[in-house]
């Protein structure tokens, strides 16, 4: 599992590049996002390329925000496919992550 990262405006945006993530995945996904939390971190988490979620995945997600959010940052996410943001919609994570359509309105958002 890679989160290949870059600097925007001060953002950090993480592409996930996997098409699962489920629970052979979730570990390293975990692992992957961990150097993008750092203090006052303010991360966009492309999942474009991310076919299927599982519950295992959900939990990894929520692990990563909840570091963030111990550390004073944050994690909005782009990309999701129809099957991801209606699975999304269906357990209420919605709620919990600020998704957005495309890259620009992630980080945008941290400016509001």
């Amino acid at each position: 599992m890679n989160v290949l990262s870059s600097q925007e405006q001060g953002i950090s945006v993480g592409q996930v590049d996997s098409r699962m993530l489920d629970a052979s995945t979730a570990g390293a996904f975990r692992d992957a996002v961990k150097p993008l939390l750092t203090q006052d971190a303010r991360v966009v988490l492309d999942l474009s390329k991310v076919e299927f979620i599982d519950s295992s995945g959900l939990g990894a997600l929520v692990s990563c925000l909840r570091q963030a959010h111990a550390i004073g940052g944050d994690i909005k996410l782009f990309g999701l496919g129809k099957s991801a943001r209606a699975l999304f919609e269906l357990v209420r994570m919605h709620r919990v992550f600020e998704v957005f359509n495309d890259e620009k309105e992630a980080i945008s958002s941290y400016r509001s």
